[in-house]
């Protein structure tokens, strides 16, 4: 009987020689860099047509789709009216859901941004 009595007191030192260990380090933490920030170059997703049935090379930039690009900037244009878009500022700001779309004036170039810094835009070709 001695040899079960012992089993007992064997099995608590078992199951208490884990406490004093210093427990493993956490992982330290990624350096952040200015690569790891930076907006992919972008996406072609091809055109849709714009004021007067312009064509614009859509571009997609970080977490946004061609789906959601090409959906957005087709409301966009739809949605601009004759005055908005003959404005002295530039066309825009006009709201499309999340999004905010407008350009400069003259300017080639249609931007489009949400608050969690999803970007798109559309060139004219």
């Amino acid at each position: 009987m001695k040899s079960l009595s012992a089993l007992p007191a064997a099995l608590a030192v078992v199951l208490l020689s884990g406490c004093g260990a210093d427990p493993a380090p956490a992982a330290a933490p990624q350096p952040s860099s200015p690569a790891a920030a930076q907006v992919p170059a972008g996406t072609p997703c091809g055109e849709v047509a714009g004021l007067q049935g312009a064509k614009n090379k859509v571009v997609a930039r970080g977490k946004t789709d061609c789906a959601e690009a090409t959906q957005v900037l087709t409301d966009y244009f739809a949605k601009l009216t004759p005055a908005e878009a003959a404005s002295p500022q530039g066309p825009g700001p006009v709201v499309i859901g999340a999004w905010t779309c407008g350009s400069g004036p003259n300017d080639p170039v249609t931007s489009c941004s949400t608050e969690d810094e999803r970007q798109i835009e559309a060139t004219r070709s």
